[in-house]
């Protein structure tokens, strides 16, 4: 049987996108495109991908699955990752989706499809997604499969029947271990993920990917309910208030800063 790898990858909206291609609609409390940008797969995703097909480039028989979920997907932007090389593609597709932020249900959604497609041996997600930026999926995926998790990697390898990782840390990194199967998330200090090269460009052309709906997964609209609930959603306002101390001289002037400095309890 061949190493499976599950990479979970998101598509998100451009973070490299300007702020004025989109708008806060506080009474739906969602961000609102204000142009038509096309939307990309998650950076730390890519990184994810990247982890997986260097296990592939250094094994004999490694299979690698690219697993979604969203209410819509642009095929041209997803198919990248069949691009860069992975083998297989699953997307679970449903309008009902729209709009999810629940970190939770995003969980239980994975759970249930990476259940359906059945053996696995390990799973790789980005540490975070660039529009909510929680890092809570991979670790609630991780406990609703009752599965290790290795965190905000740098370098994953699988010996054995292990899997090996460089865990990031302030001032270095510690080396982890964790029997598979497991769950690993994997940061920007892995390393650029690869251009997809034109041999693998056409053959993602060929491929089409699984597409599973809430009800082939065993899920339905009443299985949504949020347990996060969403108070409100506003960009931040920023206010800056500059005062400026006069004296008779530069010696005055300092002695003035002091004494400010000291009544604000700064020094």
């Amino acid at each position: 049987m061949p190493l499976h790898i599950i990479v979970t990858a998101k598509q998100v909206m451009d973070p490299e996108s300007p702020a004025s291609a989109y708008r806060v609609d506080r009474e739906a409390k969602r961000v609102v495109p204000t142009a038509p940008i096309p939307p990309v797969i998650n950076g730390f995703d890519e990184n994810g991908l990247e982890a997986a097909l260097r296990i592939k480039d250094a094994g004999d028989d490694v299979k690698v699955t690219v697993l979604s979920a969203g209410p819509s997907f642009v095929m041209d932007v997803m198919k990248k990752a069949l691009s860069m090389g992975t083998d297989e593609m699953v997307l679970v597709q449903d309008d009902a989706l729209d709009g999810i932020s629940d970190s939770m249900i995003t969980a239980r959604v994975l759970a249930l499809a990476i259940q359906k497609i059945g053996d696995f041996d390990l799973i790789i997600a980005g540490r975070q997604a660039s529009d909510w930026d929680n890092a809570q999926v991979p670790l609630i995926l991780a406990e609703m499969l009752g599965l290790p998790c290795i965190t905000i990697t740098r370098k994953v390898e699988v010996k054995g029947g292990e899997v090996v990782c460089e865990h990031i840390i302030d001032n270095g990194y510690q080396v982890v271990s964790a029997s598979l199967p497991a769950v690993v998330t994997v940061s920007n200090e892995l390393g650029e993920p690869r251009y997809p090269n034109i041999r693998n460009i056409m053959a993602a052309a060929r491929k089409t990917p699984t597409t599973w709906s809430l009800a082939d997964i065993g899920m339905s609209e009443s299985d949504l309910a949020p347990k996060l609930q969403m108070l409100d959603l506003y960009v931040p306002e920023k206010q800056s208030q500059v005062e400026f101390i006069e004296g008779e001289n530069e010696e005055d002037a300092g002695r003035k800063l002091a004494i400010k400095l000291r009544e604000a309890k700064l020094i």
